[in-house]
């Protein structure tokens, strides 16, 4: 049987899952506070000639080029889909969040290195002016974050706001250890301060790496269990067996499934792959399902042979229990 497309189920291509509006004023807000502070944040750090500023003024900067990329993704992922992109362009907001991830990770290894030499050759610090500054760069980037309280569920959403929060807390970082150095006139605690906030970033940041390098390499999104899936399409009236089953994200916020279904008894109609479509969308929230329909039966004549992309996977299978991983464990690369 020819695959079965479903028109209606995918007439929301290209609109209705795209960021809402207030996220692009967002995205423009938080990118021109941020990039002024930036200004502001590493003009006065090498005028204080604080580690924890320029530091943190570094990992501003990577920020404003991070919010930029979300931007773009968020405004590309708009696009409706063309002959050539036939998903539209929605798989950018997951290249969007890797970027991001390492862009993070990159700022972050800039901090540790310049941490490190300033612990081998300390230098006194203004920590008057290092605690105002922080201290705006908390309302700055706190402010910014909560633009994008909503939208968590969009992993490229919830990279700008990680983004933000991150910022906040090493600003908030910077202003206690100013007060530190004022109260103990110890300068190595301004470095130090830098690795802590370092360690704490990369924390933050090693699950929004995870989910996007999953979701880049076509793995299945987090919270969907392709072992739960095949069981639910298994247990569908007239359903015999259940093959080539794939699951992956079309972006941050979609995920699709395609699947071959053998049914002896014969084609069950419209309806019943509709109502196959609703549950797996209510049930998993895979909204762009593609159903096969299969009749093996050998004991007919004009059924033909069965699937050769099972046929396939069976042999594929059994190189793979060879001495790798199962078919199975596509499931497990979804981080927990």
């Amino acid at each position: 049987m020819p695959v079965q497309h479903h028109p209606a189920r995918h007439s929301h291509h290209g609109h209705s899952h795209a960021p809402q509006a207030g996220h692009g004023r967002a995205f423009a807000i938080g990118i021109a506070l941020n990039l002024g502070f930036v200004v502001i944040e590493a003009g006065y750090g090498f005028w204080a000639d604080s580690m924890a500023l320029l530091s943190d003024a570094g990992h501003n900067l990577s920020d404003v080029l991070g919010l930029s990329i979300a931007w773009g993704a968020a405004l590309l992922a708009r696009r409706s889909p063309t002959e050539r992109f036939t998903y539209g362009l929605r798989s950018s907001s997951i290249l969007a969040a890797l970027f991001n991830a390492l862009l993070l990770l990159v700022a972050v290894g800039g901090i540790v290195w310049e941490s490190i030499e300033r612990l081998i050759e300390p230098a006194p610090v203004a920590a008057v002016t290092v605690i105002i500054v922080a201290g705006i760069g908390i309302i700055v980037n706190g402010f910014t974050a909560f633009l994008f309280m909503h939208g968590h569920s969009d992993l490229n959403i919830r990279g700008a706001f990680l983004h933000m929060v991150a910022d906040a807390a090493v600003s908030l970082g910077v202003v206690l250890g100013g007060l530190a150095i004022l109260w103990t006139g110890a300068d190595w605690i301004d470095p130090v301060l830098s690795l802590v906030i370092a360690a704490v970033i990369v924390w933050g940041t090693w699950s929004l790496l995870k989910q996007s390098l999953t979701l880049s390499l076509h793995g299945v999104p987090r919270g969907i269990a392709v072992p739960d899936v095949r069981r639910a399409l298994e247990r569908m009236p007239g359903v015999a067996r259940v093959h080539h089953l794939h699951v992956w994200a079309v972006s941050t916020t979609e995920a699709a499934l395609t699947a071959h279904l053998v049914m002896p008894d014969g084609h069950p109609g419209d309806r019943f792959l509709a109502q196959v479509q609703q549950d797996l969308k209510d049930r998993f929230g895979i909204e762009h399902a593609t159903l096969q329909i299969e009749i093996h039966r050998p004991e007919a004549d004009g059924h033909g042979p069965e699937c050769p992309l099972e046929q396939h996977e069976h042999s594929h299978e059994g190189h793979i229990h060879g001495g790798h991983h199962p078919h199975g464990e596509a499931s497990h690369l979804s981080p927990q």
